[in-house]
């Protein structure tokens, strides 16, 4: 079945593929989405649109991947687990699907008592590894859980995250080889400031053979200030950033922070794409949008490639 995503295209073709990430804006306002869309055009093959991401409650990932498409974009609708069940998940990838909307990152979520809803039940009907098996599923057999047939079957690119970060390693590596076998064609990582401890994961990734059976884009945030990099390594959960990143940031003047942290981003970009098992680049500039195109000409990354048609 021919699908609607850019990014497998990419991918299948064997290009260095690039994506980026779009927060939903914290209303109903398409303009924002529109406004991010421009910023990003022909800087990138497709566009992650978060799900409520850090439990905060924004406008849904499914409606700005609508905004996206109309824009001309690729969207990776992100889907987490934590709040809705069976029904709704099936559901809502059926719609994404009538939409056109080709590629899905399957996800747990932050939990709740994180964002702006701590009261918020969570659902976890379904965990991150089975939801993938449910859209290998529905796209695969044209079935729903429990095997009753669909009228046709979703047309879907399906996309899974991995922390190489996390302990213990060995791990990690099983819980990618677990995506994989329930149904991942993509990987995008946890963004990645400890290169050396990637490269141990993605060799041991190499070593299993799972390179060669799924797409792994490493992800890459840039940072905005030595104070951005000591909250994230010591807030946020699975981040790794080595005293080294810490060190370059806070030795140079806060006006030039930003600059040193997409230099930080370029230089790791470069060692990802001679990295053997790296097939692209996810780039999670948060709220930063503007900084993507700069991040990615200097990596030597434009122009875009056009995609092949892709069949599933």
């Amino acid at each position: 079945m021919k699908t609607d995503s850019n990014l497998e295209g990419i991918l299948r073709k064997g290009e260095f593929a690039v994506t980026a990430e779009c927060g939903p804006p914290k209303g109903p306002d398409p303009e924002v989405i529109v406004k991010k869309a421009a910023l990003l055009r022909g800087k990138v093959d497709a566009v992650n649109v978060t799900d409520n991401q850090t439990a905060i409650v924004r406008m849904s990932s499914l409606a700005a991947c609508s905004i996206l498409k109309s824009e001309g974009m690729d969207p990776v609708l992100q889907m987490v687990v934590r709040d809705r069940n069976r029904i709704a998940l099936q559901s809502d990838i059926l719609g994404g699907s009538a939409l056109g909307i080709g590629n899905v990152l399957c996800l747990s979520g932050d939990h709740q008592v994180f964002g702006n809803q701590p009261q918020a039940m969570g659902v976890y009907d379904l965990d991150s590894i089975q939801f993938l098996s449910t859209l290998k599923l529905m796209r695969d057999e044209g079935k729903i859980i429990g095997g009753e047939a669909l009228s046709m079957a979703p047309s879907l690119f399906i996309g899974a995250a991995a922390n190489p970060f996390a302990d213990p390693l060995s791990f990690r590596v099983i819980r990618l080889g677990k995506k994989v076998s329930a149904g991942a064609d993509f990987i995008q990582t946890q963004c990645i400031y400890n290169i050396v401890r990637f490269e141990e994961w993605i060799k041991m990734a190499r070593d299993r053979g799972l390179t060669e059976k799924v797409f792994i884009l490493g992800g890459v945030t840039p940072l905005k200030s030595g104070g951005m990099a000591r909250y994230m390594r010591n807030k946020v959960s699975g981040m790794d950033i080595p005293d080294e990143i810490i060190g370059r940031m806070d030795g140079v003047p806060k006006e030039k922070q930003r600059e040193e942290g997409i230099k930080i981003c370029v230089e790791t970009i470069q060692r990802l794409k001679e990295t053997s098992g790296v097939k692209g680049v996810h780039v999670m500039a948060i709220e930063w949008e503007e900084a993507v195109g700069e991040i990615v000409e200097r990596a030597g990354l434009l122009p875009r490639p056009v995609a092949a048609p892709s069949g599933g």
